[in-house]
């Protein structure tokens, strides 16, 4: 049988050679070891071994428990095989499995930031493989079995589970049950169906067979209304043939003994067999809206076309990713031993699998953002039959998955280490993935503490209809769309977004009854400026840019965000002919550049070409005051290509005299320059300056250009690895923030929040 769970392996795209050139391209393998800690001083290499690592030894020593605060061990999971199960591929030895283990080892980081070291043991007997894992207990916080073959991986794991105090996993077994269970639970509530009284039929009694069945009667599934099939028939009570103990706890009282007599009037299939192991006539004959996983891997029991030939009622899924409804193991691993790894536990239970597969099937059921939608080739998803388990690069299952199988493993005594602030943890989970999120967690927090009323501009654009919904629906606020409300209501309805919820209005701007104030206060500002009334009235009622800014000028709503139709340029020129500058303050654009686990403000970014000094010395305080503003005490560095007047430049001269301002001005902020990135970065280079005013590596750099620090920003971006918020609007007497025309929903969210935030500074 070909386990239905590996997911990980050749797609039906990926041709041989172009999988052994990956593999073999640089540095061969899928893995190396960084350390953590600096090992640049003779000191550091002393505290990180002899003599400092005594201390941590003498810890661990008196209280063993203290491995997890000193070691890796609370964040390291082995992935360990013999392999005698590979893929599909069978029995190919332990180091065949190896390129399998290391593939494994890289999803666990890339997904859920879960350490992981491969092991393969060369042993295909049961009790040498067994002894040789339980004495590596103290190495890891998990155990992740793989490609082993049943029945011995029954064995093995039962064996290591009651011999160690750490999770035991066999994600061949478990891995598809948990996100076949999941899909299950969505194509039950799709056709209105109820676990007690579904007929499911199992093919394949084999390691994730067993597994499956197992947990769908741990989730409240009728064990009479299951029946497990295998290449001899049916699991029946009384059958010796080809019997073990594992199949004949599923063995049930029944006359039926094929596959095809089982499946007569059958609600559900589950496969995990064989390619054509499920007929077309079988399909014919199950009950009304069958549902039908067909599991085997690469090629499953029956195709969806095949499917779709004999009947159009029936709810669909595979192992394959050419298809809706993957069942893909990528989805529960990484995520359920990060909640296990998180409380310490000593186990994964069938609460924390149930748990892991409602948080799955929960999930699907939400609105989809734009980077699901991305997975799908911009075909956005919606929960339905063709959509009830969610994709893998989902970015809301690091905080779905794990809180869920933390707090089960809390509730059933398993955990040695509670988690006490919930929602802390899930902001944690958040950050692990994505950068940006520790950074606008306390936006967001305090934004929910005082919900704001915001304006998007462009409310006809269905990203803009998507972030309103997504800010309603994280409690920041009221969300008012700008546009003709039929033509909002006519795209969301085709878009598939819900807008038929308190906290979202729309407003048409030739209809509002505040146009006419909005008009007469636009003209006051711009009748000396060649403006005309009715040049007004028409920015007014044709263009939501200007009717938004003054909403926000005016105080009915309080910040806007805008972008997705226009360049930035003009964006901001639009709402700067409504709204100034704050009084003693001057319009820049900041970005927040997050790269290598450091926070480093940059500007300005947007608005001023080639600063003179005045201006370089304003835009150094404007951005001193959004750091601290954004929790930071700002040490700025004035960055020019030289470094304390070597070599000499006319701009280094602007830096040099932005810098005798600031000294004037008696700022109270660290600020020095000029000086390069470099220097201004890295502390070892800083050290050979010992007059710079710098206590430490800048967290604020003032670029000499507009250009520069475009460019800076946006090289880190794209070959850097770093993420970059912004540019971010600083200095405007009412909060408005400018998206760029590629943004996805998420980055209007951030801004709109941004600029909710921004309401009461």
């Amino acid at each position: 049988m070909a386990d239905a769970n590996k997911r990980e392996g050749l797609g039906p795209s990926v041709g041989q050679q172009e999988a052994l050139d990956f593999h073999a391209t640089g540095r061969p393998g899928k893995l190396e070891v960084n350390p953590t800690k600096p090992m640049a001083t003779q000191r550091d290499l002393s505290l990180a071994y002899s003599p400092g690592v005594a201390a941590p030894v003498k810890a661990i020593a008196e209280d063993p428990g203290k491995a997890f605060d000193y070691t890796t061990r609370g964040n390291l999971v082995a992935v360990i095989s013999n392999g005698t199960a590979i893929l599909g591929l069978g029995n190919l030895g332990a180091l065949a499995s190896k390129p399998v283990m290391e593939g494994k080892a890289v999803l666990f980081k890339r997904f859920a930031d879960v350490d992981s070291i491969d092991l393969e043991i060369d042993t295909t007997d049961v009790d040498e493989f067994i002894n040789c894992v339980r004495f590596l207990g103290p190495s890891f916080g998990g155990i992740n079995l793989e490609d082993i073959k049943a029945p011995d991986c029954f064995i093995i794991e039962s064996r290591l589970r009651e011999l160690m105090d750490i999770p035991v996993f066999h994600d061949d077994q478990h891995g598809t049950a948990i996100i076949a269970a999941a899909g299950l639970i969505n194509a039950l509530d799709l056709t209105g169906r109820d676990m007690k009284t579904a007929r499911l039929v199992c093919n394949g009694a084999g390691s994730a067979g067993i597994a499956c069945v197992e947990l769908i009667k741990s989730m409240g599934f009728n064990p009479e209304n299951i029946i497990l099939c295998d290449t001899k028939g049916v699991v029946y009570k009384g059958r010796t043939d080809g019997m073990n103990q594992w199949k004949s706890a599923h063995a049930v009282e029944t006359d039926r003994r094929t596959l095809a007599e089982a499946l007569d009037g059958a609600d559900i299939f589950f496969g995990l067999s064989a390619k054509g192991a499920l007929t077309p006539a079988m399909v014919r004959s199950m009950a009304k809206n069958p549902i039908i996983f067909a599991m085997a891997n690469p090629d499953p029991e029956i195709t969806p076309e095949e499917v779709a030939e004999i009947r159009t009622d029936a709810i669909m899924a595979t192992g394959r990713s050419d298809y809706p409804n993957q069942i893909n193991n990528v989805l529960g691993f990484p995520y359920i031993f990060r909640g296990a790894l998180d409380v310490r536990a000593t186990t994964i239970n069938d609460e924390m699998k149930v748990a892991a597969a409602e948080a799955l099937a929960a999930l699907a059921r939400q609105d989809v953002p734009d980077d699901v939608a991305a997975a799908y080739q911009g075909n956005r998803p919606k929960y339905g039959p063709n959509y009830i388990i969610p994709v893998p690069f989902d970015p809301r299952l690091i905080t779905s998955v794990p809180p869920a199988v933390a707090k089960a493993a809390m509730e059933t005594g398993v955990a040695r280490r509670p988690i006490l602030d919930m929602e802390r943890y899930v902001n944690e989970l958040s950050a692990r993935r994505d950068p940006i999120a520790s950074t606008l967690q306390r936006i967001y927090d305090r934004v929910r503490r005082q919900p704001k009323r915001i304006v998007f501009a462009e409310g006809e654009e269905e990203q803009m209809m998507r972030a309103a919904v997504s800010y309603v629906n994280q409690k920041l606020g009221t969300a008012i769309l700008l546009g003709r409300e039929e033509r909002i209501r006519e795209t969301a309805r085709n878009a598939g977004v819900d807008l038929a919820r308190p906290g979202i209005e729309i407003i048409n701007a030739r209809l509002s009854r505040r146009n006419g104030i909005y008009a007469d206060f636009l003209y006051e500002r711009l009748q000396r400026k060649g403006y005309l009334f009715r040049d007004c009235q028409r920015l007014i009622n044709n263009d939501r840019n200007h009717f938004a800014a003054c909403m926000v000028a005016l105080s009915d709503a309080d910040g806007m965000v805008t972008g997705l139709t226009r360049n930035y340029s003009t964006a901001l020129d639009d709402v700067r002919r409504v709204i100034d500058a704050r009084p003693g303050h001057r319009v820049i654009g900041v970005s927040i550049v997050l790269a290598r686990g450091r926070t480093v403000i940059v500007a300005d970014t947007a608005v001023h070409d080639m600063p003179d000094a005045n201006q370089i010395a304003d835009i150094a305080e404007e951005t001193a005051n959004f750091a601290r503003r954004m929790g930071y005490e700002p040490r700025i560095a004035m960055l020019a290509y030289s470094t304390f007047g070597h070599p000499p430049g006319e701009r280094s001269e602007r830096i040099q005299e932005a810098v005798n301002i600031l000294e004037k001005r008696r700022v109270d902020f660290e600020f020095d320059g000029e000086m390069a990135a470099d220097v201004a970065l890295n502390p070892r280079l800083m050290h050979q300056y010992p007059f710079c005013r710098l206590s430490g590596p800048a967290n604020v750099l003032i670029m000499p250009a507009f250009h520069s620090a475009s460019i800076s920003t946006k090289m880190l971006q794209e070959l850097g690895g770093s993420t970059v918020i912004g540019p971010l609007l600083v200095g405007l007497n009412k909060p408005v923030q400018i998206v760029s025309m590629n943004a996805k929903d998420s980055d209007i969210v951030n801004m709109a929040a941004i600029a909710a935030y921004s309401a009461d500074q």
